[in-house]
């Protein structure tokens, strides 16, 4: 049985906390509250990583908004699946997007367009404009030139269509981007 002392640390940006736990073996545990309203929290407990005392790790975290549960649980397997220190949210209508970046501080958006109750490229001119340094990954379905310039205009980095890029061509694309940011392809610096 182990024993969990707390430990100083540098907490990192969350609404809610994030707590160091460290056994004697120098394995760091990481648990993360999130507020979800009024009366609901999840609180999550991160697997362990062994290192020196005193070394923080800093993971690579992903949002994905999209409203077909399908496409939005295959992407966060695939990406998951490759990327395993990689930490995700996600988001199927318009009005769980922005609070979820404000309490999460994605590093990485997956966007779709259309989603109920509001506009993907509306929601990413928002972001950037509050985030610019979030990298926003428009992922849709329509295939239209104006759609592509409208997503750049409202300050998407990448616009991919579902069905055209393959899941190895979008997987390569967040490993250039791991490390374009100095994070490691496990997803964690």
């Amino acid at each position: 049985m182990r024993s969990f002392l707390g430990q100083g640390g540098q907490p990192l940006l969350f609404q809610g906390l994030q707590i160091p736990y460290e056994t004697q073996l120098n394995t760091v545990y990481t648990l993360f509250t999130i507020p979800l309203g009024v009366s609901k929290v999840i609180k999550i407990l991160f697997p362990p990583s062994v290192r020196s005392k005193g070394e923080s790790v800093r993971r690579f975290k992903t949002f994905i908004v999209e409203d077909h549960d399908t496409f939005r649980q295959t992407l966060l397997e695939g990406l998951s699946t490759r990327f395993p220190g990689m930490i995700f949210a996600e988001a199927s209508i318009a009005q769980e997007v922005l609070p979820k970046v404000e309490t999460f501080l994605p590093d990485l958006i997956f966007m779709d367009i259309k989603i109920p109750g509001g506009n993907g490229l509306s929601l990413t001119q928002k972001i950037k404009a509050h985030y610019p340094k979030t990298i926003v990954i428009i992922l849709t379905g329509y295939d239209m030139p104006e759609y592509r310039q409208a997503a750049y205009e409202r300050g998407a980095n990448y616009f991919l269509v579902k069905g055209s890029a393959t899941n190895e061509e979008i997987l390569g694309l967040v490993e250039s981007i791991l490390s374009d940011s100095g994070f490691n392809l496990q997803g964690s610096k």
